[in-house]
């Protein structure tokens, strides 16, 4: 299997899997201008690149020796690591009327029969690469709002509470010097704690747009996820600011 190293970490990869040396450079070929692409030769050897790095997509051939299509999509969808991975399945024009449904039963996203026409091959496989860096993105984004939400070594940063009613009277404290007084108190707010969060309330918002206007699949269920956490955030802002 030959690999090369994406320009960036955020770089999208891609895994196709034919035994014929020709139908891997013909794929790569039309997918290499929209990821980093990496091939595979058999069903075994893309089962261990998938344990050895993360793919937005992987595109399998039917027909291969050993463990063929069908077989290792099974696998890919057995794996907790791997589950997830949209398959597009691949076979000739002399093709089994039943094998879109296999194809299907083990999990496939898509099925398409050679000779397939470019632009759609690279149209289908883009859309998974828009859902798989929109949904980083929404992952960067959670973790962001983690740290914000968490201060001094995984202390949650807490509003103030409210003061004493007037007529409870303040009792004094004994025994207790400024410093333990100090260290009693909430911690304050600070004013760029509530920039960020608006911050990152404007960034969901445009997630979730993105994720809208993704026809893939698994788009709405992250925008909606990113709604909750809009939510969240948001009400967090309001008892801040009151």
């Amino acid at each position: 299997m030959t690999a090369t190293q994406p320009a960036a970490s955020e770089t999208a990869s891609i895994l196709i899997v034919d035994d014929m040396e020709e139908n891997l450079v013909a794929l790569e070929a039309v997918l290499g201008s929209l990821g980093h692409v990496v091939r595979a030769h058999s069903g075994e050897e893309a089962l261990k690149a998938m344990l050895r790095q993360e793919f937005a997509v992987v595109l399998i051939d039917v027909l291969m020796p050993g463990m063929n299509g069908f077989e290792t999509a099974a696998n890919i969808k057995g794996l907790d690591q791997t589950k997830d991975v949209p398959i597009i399945l691949l076979t000739g024009a002399a093709v089994d009327p039943n094998y879109a449904y296999r194809g299907y039963t083990v999990g496939a996203a898509d099925f398409l029969i050679k000779p397939f026409d470019p632009w759609l091959l690279r149209t289908k496989v883009n859309v998974f690469l828009d859902l798989f860096r929109k949904n980083r993105q929404l992952t960067d984004q959670s973790d962001q709002l983690k740290r914000l939400l968490t201060a001094d070594g995984g202390r949650p940063t807490v509003t103030p509470s409210a003061p004493p009613p007037a007529y409870a009277p303040t009792e004094p404290s004994y025994g207790t010097d400024d410093k333990d007084a100090t260290d009693s108190e909430e911690r304050p707010v600070h004013p760029d704690d509530t920039d960020r969060l608006s911050e990152v309330v404007g960034q969901l918002a445009q997630a979730e747009l993105l994720l809208r206007d993704a026809h893939g699949p698994g788009g709405a269920d992250l925008a909606d996820r990113v709604v909750e956490l809009e939510q969240a955030v948001g009400r967090l802002l309001t008892e801040r600011e009151t």
